[in-house]
């Protein structure tokens, strides 16, 4: 397989997916536009857009880099795994527990959380918030070689990775309630990502899986949804420009590191706790 064949074999899923993306923001925006608590507002809505717009611009630069990185690793081990049914099951389980460990690291260090943080930025929580990608996020592509050096068929693997990816458009609303239980104890319910957005003490640092929530509940970061949440960062970034959104904690960083007086002291500026 060379990269002019995977890029021919792997459909665009995410391009698919668009009309029924924005289908829903749509209806979400009617459904709520009487609603003063849960309803759209426009600087945050038009700052997700700008964020989302540029994040897609930047996937569609790195696309192929994407692939190749995807081949390089596939090509670098000697097996190799038969596409059968079961290896959808299990390139899907690794995708999702590869994202649930570069989400949970994004937490705990503070140049990965640079690469997400931009996705915490708003103070609501409805469709267009999934949009909030950052720029940077794909630094956190080290975290899929796991999955890339399995043997698996890459296409198989960057077909789990998209739809992964899509799943965690719908579970950012309010509009859908608890569903029902044996749903929510194995996959990521809007009610489980409304506590991960959640600033409140109890919610933070919690719920970072992608679909599934086993990993939570195996690793014991997982937490009902038992009071309201109150959306956005502890420390709230009072602007709405994507730029700023995107860049404010690498800028934050780099003023750090030029004051740094030793390597451990720039190690632990970099790799040390977000806050």
């Amino acid at each position: 397989m060379d990269l002019q064949q995977l890029e021919r074999e792997l459909l665009p899923l995410t391009t698919y997916a668009i009309p029924v993306v924005l289908g829903s923001v749509l209806l979400e925006f009617w459904l709520t536009r009487h609603d003063e608590e849960h309803r759209y507002q426009s600087q945050d809505f038009w700052s997700s857009v700008g964020i989302g717009a540029g994040s897609l611009v930047i996937n569609a630069i790195l696309k192929t880099t994407v692939f190749g990185l995807a081949l390089f690793f596939y090509k670098l081990v000697p097996w190799r795994i038969e596409t059968r049914w079961w290896t959808w099951i299990l390139a899907y389980a690794l995708i999702d527990f590869c994202n649930y460990f570069a989400h949970f690291i994004a937490h705990k260090q503070r140049v990965w959380w640079a690469t997400h943080v931009t996705h915490h930025s708003s103070e609501h929580l409805n469709f267009s918030t999934a949009f909030r990608n950052s720029w940077t996020q794909h630094l956190k592509l080290i975290f899929f070689i796991p999955a890339w050096i399995t043997g698996i068929n890459p296409v198989v693997i960057l077909t789990c990775y998209q739809i992964d990816l899509l799943y965690q458009f719908w579970i950012h609303t309010e509009m859908i309630h608890k569903l029902p239980r044996w749903f929510e104890f194995f996959f990521v319910t809007p009610s489980h990502h409304r506590v991960h957005h959640g600033s409140n003490d109890r919610y933070i640092d919690k719920n970072f899986g992608s679909s599934l929530i086993i990993w939570d509940r195996m690793f014991g970061t997982f937490q009902e949804e038992d009071e309201t949440p109150v959306y956005g960062l502890t420390k709230p970034v009072e602007s709405f420009n994507p730029v700023y959104l995107n860049f404010h904690v690498w800028v934050d960083i780099g003023r750090d590191l030029q004051r740094a007086k030793s390597i451990k002291e720039a190690w632990n500026i970099l790799f040390g706790p977000p806050v």
